[in-house]
């Protein structure tokens, strides 16, 4: 398969698009509050950008997750000293990015599941230690570690420490997160497909099913 050219003026103005409306999506989150602190809040943002990555490949994906935190802080400024941008803009390229690299070489709807379920994964890995090492560290400067992990018992007892912490709430709410936005991502992405490269990409991805299937 031939690489595509990133910077085209119809590949940028897409990853404009898309990053702008995952921007505008991130401002609409909700708690989990059965698995996390409510100030851990989910988003569907990724779904623009997967779609996206699906369509232009990684590096677009990178590039999307770039473009909607700079539209969100835009819309709406940082209110935890960036850290949650921080964390949303690496976790995110922890998601989009695998799953974009393995749908670029297997271009059909098991490649995109296996890109979905891979990602979901290493967004999961990437935020459990991120959050122990990097992000919590942080943003106890705004919120004290005590609290935060008293907000973590409250809901699961278990929570004692740190990486209790990541493990039983950040953990299953990042598994969440994927599988939601995967649901999604699989719902939407052909009918876009068709939109963004016409009907021929999305009858060779057919026949290219059929001929693995």
């Amino acid at each position: 398969m031939k690489e595509k050219k990133l910077l085209t003026t119809k590949h940028v103005v897409l990853m404009g698009m898309f990053g702008a409306l995952a921007g505008v999506l991130m401002i609409f989150e909700f708690p989990l509050p059965f698995l996390a602190p409510s100030f851990y809040g989910l988003d569907i943002s990724e779904v623009p950008v997967l779609v996206g990555t699906f369509a232009m490949g990684p590096l677009a994906g990178g590039v999307m997750e770039v473009v909607k935190i700079l539209v969100k802080l835009v819309l709406k400024p940082t209110s935890t000293g960036f850290v949650g941008e921080l964390a949303n803009l690496t976790f995110g390229c922890a998601m989009v990015m695998p799953a974009g690299l393995i749908y670029k070489y297997r271009r059909t709807r098991q490649g995109a599941m296996i890109g979905l379920i891979a990602g979901t994964v290493i967004m999961t890995a990437v935020g459990i230690v991120g959050n122990a090492l990097v992000m919590l560290p942080f943003y106890s400067n705004f919120m004290p570690l005590e609290t935060i992990l008293a907000a973590g018992a409250a809901i699961h007892p278990a929570v004692g420490s740190v990486w209790t912490f990541v493990l039983i709430c950040v953990g299953p709410f990042n598994v969440v997160k994927g599988l939601i936005v995967s649901l999604i991502t699989v719902l939407v992405y052909k009918r876009v497909s068709v939109i963004i490269h016409g009907s021929g990409e999305g009858e060779a991805e057919r026949g290219q099913q059929k001929v693995r299937a």
